[in-house]
């Protein structure tokens, strides 16, 4: 596959320099974005939607940080995506904390709220009311600020209308999986099966599970709008990049993450694509074989290595996280996945752990 309007000029291709980029402008920005939302989140009437909006911001900031990052791939236009890789991400998180710790189990409740995700990447979609079949109602505009904020920055991607179907289908996905996951216990299961064999023949090397894990990422939301902050860029490579990130680099992110959270998970009841594999074993393997299609998949891009570093940041992101210290199965197979690890991969783990220290 060549990719003929994709430019990997002036990207990022060592640890170096990519986290010299990050320290300087992607963690700083990153901040003032949250600093702003934080104040609005401050200021939500409903004291459920404040606590959830507040607590998603503390508890997974670094999920803007890893985000962020992709700006640093294009530094002339990180005024527009850092701004949208936030505001998106917010969404995503504070909607995840809505579903996760609801008193409702009703899917269209769960559908309409992430509906707010897939208007942020329609710049021509008008507000709604996300939270009509919910009791909690009142946010002071939280949200819409939120989708408005993505349909601005979106407006200013010289080639998103090249990349919009992929977004929408990623974003759609992920809604599926959000409403699928957040429904009544005896449920969730059936349901996610059912949607698999949906798209089961385009992903015939996946398990159920993995494909889920896969919908679960924002990085390819993320890649395409990196893709759209490029003049001229083809509905063939904008189709490439998708197929390039989905589904292993997001199956590989998403699994990480069910990978640190199982304790907190089995403690909360909650779905854990991590525990659907027979033994230690086969998720140690099967976890290997998505990181490695993920490496094979990046070779196609203009800047692969850039790429690869992505790769080698979320191995060292997620297995440096102090709640792996608490789990001795995963413990074990964090061991089992850093083994022979390579510099790069050492090296952010050295600042993953020294970026924690800072925010502590």
């Amino acid at each position: 596959m060549r990719l003929t309007t994709l430019s990997g000029k002036r990207v990022p291709q060592s640890p170096l320099k990519l986290m010299h980029r990050v320290y300087k402008y992607v963690l700083p920005a990153v901040d003032r974005e949250l600093a702003q939302l934080r104040l609005l989140a401050q200021r939500i009437p409903d004291l459920e939607l404040r606590t959830q909006a507040l607590s998603s911001m503390d508890s997974k900031k670094f999920h803007c940080q890893g985000g962020g990052v992709y700006a640093a791939a294009n530094l002339e236009r990180r005024d527009v995506l850092i701004p949208l890789i936030v505001a998106l991400q917010t969404i995503s998180d504070y909607l995840d904390n809505l579903c996760d710790r609801s008193t409702s189990l009703d899917p269209d409740d769960f559908r309409l709220l992430h509906q707010s995700m897939l208007d942020a990447v329609n710049p021509e979609a008008k507000l709604q009311d996300y939270y009509a079949f919910r009791s909690e109602k009142d946010d002071g505009g939280y949200l819409h600020h939120l989708v408005r904020t993505c349909q601005l920055q979106i407006s200013q991607l010289p080639s998103y209308r090249s990349v919009q179907s992929h977004v929408t289908e990623l974003v759609g996905l992920y809604g599926d999986l959000q409403v699928y996951k957040h429904i009544h216990k005896d449920l969730r299961e059936g349901h996610l099966l059912a949607w698999w064999e949906l798209h089961r023949s385009s992903y015939p090397h996946l398990q159920w599970n993995e494909f889920a894990a896969a919908t679960g990422s924002t990085l390819g939301m993320f890649m395409l709008f990196l893709a759209a902050s490029q003049h001229q860029l083809s509905e063939q490579d904008a189709a490439a990049v998708k197929k390039i990130y989905f589904p292993h680099v997001c199956g590989l992110h998403i699994l990480l993450d069910y990978l640190i959270d199982q304790e907190e998970d089995h403690a909360g009841g909650d779905l854990n694509f991590c525990n659907y594999y027979d033994n230690e074993g086969l998720l140690v393997e099967r976890l290997g074989t998505i990181v490695n299609r993920a490496r094979e998949d990046v070779k196609q891009l203009p800047a692969s290595r850039f790429h690869r570093l992505i790769i080698e940041g979320l191995l060292a992101l997620y297995l440096s996280d102090p709640k792996v210290r608490h789990q001795a199965d995963v413990r074990d197979v964090s061991r089992r996945l850093m083994k022979n690890s390579p510099l790069t991969r050492l090296f952010f783990l050295i600042n993953s752990i020294w970026i924690r220290k800072q925010q502590a």
